[in-house]
């Protein structure tokens, strides 16, 4: 498996409702310094109907600026949509949504 193939296999995983950052899933995918190559898989997301990259968040619980999708207003609506409540600042609690590793 290559290294995007494991970082899809962890974001298949993050379940609806729940997030993941970019860190904890490249901890997941074998490499705790591959945050930056999961902004690069993610970007380039083969299959957005099994891979779910709106999952993914920054470390600070924002979405991304440049979504694969369109604005990162797309991605908001995504978890919205599953029930993740957005502060009103723009943030995700990430107490509350993010997955424990």
């Amino acid at each position: 498996m290559n290294t995007f193939e494991k970082i899809y296999e962890v974001v298949k995983n993050i379940p609806k409702g729940k997030v993941a950052t970019y860190g904890q899933v490249a901890i997941l995918a074998g490499n705790p310094r591959w945050a930056r190559v999961v902004g690069y898989a993610l970007h380039v997301n083969p299959d957005t109907s099994t891979i779910p990259c709106h999952r993914v968040v920054n470390r600070e619980g924002r979405v991304a600026p440049n979504f694969a999708f369109g604005s990162g207003e797309v991605q908001r609506q995504l978890l919205e949509a599953e029930g993740v409540f957005f502060e009103p600042d723009g943030r995700i609690d990430l107490k509350k949504y993010c997955i424990k590793i």
